[in-house]
C-alpha cells in the first residue's frame, strides 16, 4: 500500500508503528536464526570434509586394489566374479528423512544382505587381493552414501540460509525503511494539522473575545 492511499489519521499512525515494531522483531529474530544456521553449517561442512576424505581415500585404496587383482586374475575372471556376485548380494537402499533445526534432511542407510550362503568365487587362481578388493567395494559404497548424506544435509542448510539471508535484507533496506518513512510523514501531517487546529482554534477564540467585548460595550 503506498502512502497516498493511507489516510492521515492517529490511528493509521499506531498501525504503522505496531507494523514496524513487528517487522524489526521479525529482523531480530531471523537475524539470531541466521547466526545458529551459519554455526551449524560450519559443523557440518567440517563433517562433510573429514566424511568425503575418507571416501576419497577409500577410493583410492579400492582402485589399487581392483588394479592388483585384474593384473593377477586377468580381465575374464574378474568379470565372472562379478558377475557371479550379483547373484550373493542384495543391496537395500534407505531413505528416511527427518527434521533438524526446522530443515528437513535425509538419512540415508545401504545394507549387503546375502541371497546364498556360498561364496561368490571359487577359483584356484583367485587373486589374494580379492577378498580385501570386496570388503572395501563394500566400505566404499557405505561410505559414499554417508558422504551423499551429509552433503545433501548441506545445501538443504545452504538454501535456507540464503532464503533467511533474503528475508533479512529485504526487511533492512526495504520494509522497514519504508514503514519509517510512512511513519515520518504521518506524523509530519498530523503534526501540521495540529498546527493550524491551534492556530484556528486562537483566532476563533479572539474573534468571539472581541465579539464579547463589542456586545458588551
Amino acid at each position: 500500500m503506498s502512502f497516498r492511499k493511507i489516510k492521515v489519521t492517529k490511528t493509521n499512525l499506531l498501525k504503522l508503528e505496531k507494523k514496524k515494531s513487528f517487522a524489526e522483531k521479525g529482523k531480530k529474530f531471523l537475524e539470531f536464526k541466521r547466526e545458529q544456521l551459519n554455526t551449524e553449517i560450519n559443523t557440518k561442512w567440517k563433517s562433510y570434509l573429514l566424511s568425503k576424505d575418507q571416501f576419497m581415500g577409500l577410493f583410492r585404496k579400492v582402485v589399487v586394489l581392483m588394479h592388483q587383482t585384474y593384473k593377477e586374475m586377468g580381465k575374464r575372471d574378474l568379470l565372472l566374479i562379478s558377475d557371479m556376485s550379483k547373484f550373493q548380494y542384495y543391496p537395500k537402499l534407505s531413505i528416511q528423512y527427518t527434521k533438524d533445526f526446522g530443515i528437513r534432511s535425509s538419512e540415508i542407510s545401504i545394507a549387503f544382505d546375502k541371497k546364498k550362503k556360498l561364496p561368490s568365487y571359487n577359483f584356484n587362481n583367485s587373486s589374494h587381493f580379492l577378498d580385501d578388493l570386496v570388503l572395501g567395494l563394500k566400505q566404499f559404497v557405505q561410505k559414499l552414501t554417508i558422504t551423499a548424506e551429509k552433503e545433501e544435509t548441506l545445501i538443504f542448510f545452504a538454501h535456507n540460509f540464503n532464503k533467511v539471508n533474503r528475508r533479512i535484507n529485504a526487511l533492512k533496506n526495504i520494509i522497514i525503511p519504508d514503514l519509517e518513512s510512512k511513519v515520518k510523514q504521518i506524523k509530519n501531517q498530523l503534526e501540521e494539522i495540529e498546527r493550524e487546529n491551534f492556530v484556528r482554534l486562537k483566532k476563533t477564540k479572539e474573534l468571539l473575545e472581541k465579539k464579547r467585548r463589542t456586545i458588551t460595550i
